[in-house]
Formats: C-alpha cells, sequence, structure tokens
C-alpha cells in the first residue's frame, strides 16, 4: 500500500516527467542491554573507546515531493548500507529518476537501477576518478563505470555514463561536487539543471527529521530493552 503519490501539482516532485526518488540510510540508538547488543550491534570505534548505545540501521527509499516512505529496511548496525539500499530497488518502476549520495556509489546500484528502466543521478566521491570520453557543450562529459570485480566475473559489462562537476560556495569557500547520470540528453536535462535538482535528495533529510523528532514526538526514539520491541517500535 505504500507507493509513490506524487501529481504533477506537488512542487518538486517531478523532473521533465520523471518522478524524483532518493535512497538513503541512517540509524537509530537504542537502549543499551545485553539483548539489544547481541541482535543489532555497536559502531566501530576507535582503539581504546567503546560506543555508549547499540544501533539499528534504517535504509529508506522516499518520494521527494511528499516526503513519502514507499519502502523501508533496517538491520544490524555492522550490516553495510548499500546491501540495503540495493534490496530496496525492488519497489523502483520505470520513470523514476533516482537519487543517492556517494556514500552509495557503486556499479551495482547503476546497473540495478537501469534493470528496473529507472534513471539516476547519484553523487561521485573525491577519490574515484572518470575518463572524459566526449566533452559536452554544458561542460559535463560522457564516460563510463567500470564493474566492480564479483559483477565482472558474472559477465558485466561497463556502463556509459555522464559526468557533471559543479561548484558550491560555502562560507566563502568553494566545494567541487560531482555527479552521474544516464542522462545523456543535454538539451532536455542540462548539466546545470541537474545539478540544481540533485539537492532535492536533501527532501530525504527533510523526511527522517520528520519522523525521526517531530512525528515521535518523545526524547528517546527507540525505548524497548528488548530486539522483539525495538522491531515493533521501528
Amino acid at each position: 500500500m505504500a507507493r509513490p503519490l506524487a501529481t504533477e501539482q506537488n512542487p518538486g516532485a517531478f523532473l521533465k516527467g520523471l518522478r524524483l526518488m532518493a535512497v538513503d540510510g541512517t540509524a537509530f540508538d537504542l537502549p543499551d542491554t545485553d539483548a539489544n547488543a547481541w541482535v543489532f550491534g555497536y559502531p566501530a570505534t576507535r582503539d581504546g573507546t567503546a560506543a555508549s548505545f547499540p544501533k539499528a540501521r534504517l535504509v529508506l527509499l522516499v518520494e521527494a515531493g511528499t516526503h513519502l516512505i514507499t519502502d523501508a529496511l533496517f538491520s544490524p548496525y555492522p550490516m553495510r548500507e548499500r546491501r540495503k539500499a540495493l534490496k530496496l530497488l525492488c519497489s523502483v518502476e520505470p520513470g523514476i529518476l533516482l537519487m543517492w549520495d556517494r556514500g552509495l556509489h557503486l556499479f551495482k546500484m547503476v546497473k540495478a537501477t537501469q534493470a528496473r528502466g529507472s534513471h539516476f543521478l547519484g553523487r561521485v566521491p573525491q577519490s574515484v576518478k572518470f575518463e572524459a570520453v566526449q566533452p559536452f557543450e554544458d561542460g559535463s562529459f560522457r564516460s563510463w563505470i567500470a564493474p566492480d570485480r564479483q559483477s565482472k566475473k558474472k559477465g558485466a559489462q561497463r556502463i556509459a555514463i555522464r559526468v557533471i562537476e559543479y561548484s558550491i560556495e560555502v562560507n566563502g569557500v568553494e566545494q567541487t561536487y560531482r555527479l552521474m547520470t544516464d542522462l545523456m540528453d543535454t538539451t532536455m536535462f542540462a548539466a546545470l539543471l541537474l545539478a540544481q535538482e540533485y539537492h532535492q535528495r536533501w527532501e530525504l533529510e527533510n523526511t527522517l527529521d520528520e519522523f525521526k523528532t517531530h512525528l515521535n514526538g518523545r526524547k528517546t526514539p527507540i525505548r524497548s530493552k528488548h530486539p522483539r520491541g525495538v522491531v515493533q517500535e521501528i
């Protein structure tokens, strides 16, 4: 029953006919009991220190224009966010422009999104380098993303992408961002337009703030000292 519901009248819900959606993760602090710690685990810390609380990891698929959570998976904290994000793609449909942050940069995310008939717009970590195969008039360029080792063993081939670089001035300091997408039409999806629309991804952060803080209405989000109660509360 949880599904996208935005119409063209919802501000920030569509871009050139593509429904804007985002995937990202968060975590919940849990009461520090042996049972919760055994099931959900603690976050990693520096040597000589220990985490104060066990945590549960939550990964969400959100419609940007309405803040509707259309799918979610939660797990013990040590399970990687990327694995859960990949599983959420089963709820992605054709006609969607899916956005994600640099922490979810992954060849498998690109391949799985395209397999669902959707498009993607994701931020790229600074450490990732791309070959500029073909420059476009708007300053972006065509490149490709190579398969990871596991995907390559299964016969996966590199996928053509478009890379967009731009800078934002924050407190007088320029910060460089890089995005990648499979939208190659520079007339319909100019680099400046995609750079501006990417920041709709922050609607997911607003959604997290709404349901973790304001809608919850209490100081301690999760109160249960037993894993079964934690699952129920989430």
